[in-house]
């Protein structure tokens, strides 16, 4: 449904639709990826089969949480979907040049750990956030 045809609560209602059914999706892929995560070492004892089928599940669930993201996004109007564009552009940004970066560092053993793919997805999350803020308040 396109928001140029909702007028007053109804464009108001269909967002909250939108965010609620979106914070479902990212909850059930939160906690599929915790169970491929942690469920072979704490649940089935390392079985592949059920090792693979956990992580089939998580991206079918990620699938549907990118497919809820994308409504929720349409259901949004320009101004908040223009500072969400922004804030992905950003985060893509940040996200392939400090990624690509702490991936050398890691190469070459200028650090002393192993770069961790969790680690990068923190990096994403505060600069989506950050972005958001930041956009929201220019736009006031």
């Amino acid at each position: 449904m396109n928001n140029e045809n909702m007028t007053g609560g109804g464009w108001q209602a269909n967002v909250k639709r939108h965010t609620i059914r979106l914070a479902y999706w990212t909850l059930a892929w939160l906690v599929s990826m915790a169970l491929a995560t942690f469920g072979p070492r704490f649940l089935w004892q390392e079985a592949a089969v059920i090792t693979v089928v956990a992580i089939g599940i998580n991206l079918l669930i990620g699938f549907g949480m990118i497919v809820a993201n994308k409504n929720h996004l349409r259901s949004l109007d320009e101004l908040h979907q223009k500072i969400h564009l922004e804030a992905m552009g950003i985060t893509l940004g940040v996200a392939l040049v400090v990624g690509l970066a702490y991936s050398v560092l890691d190469m070459n053993n200028v650090i002393a750990s192993d770069a961790e793919i969790s680690h990068l997805v923190f990096v994403m999350g505060l600069t989506y956030l950050a972005s958001i803020v930041i956009g929201t308040r220019k736009y006031q």
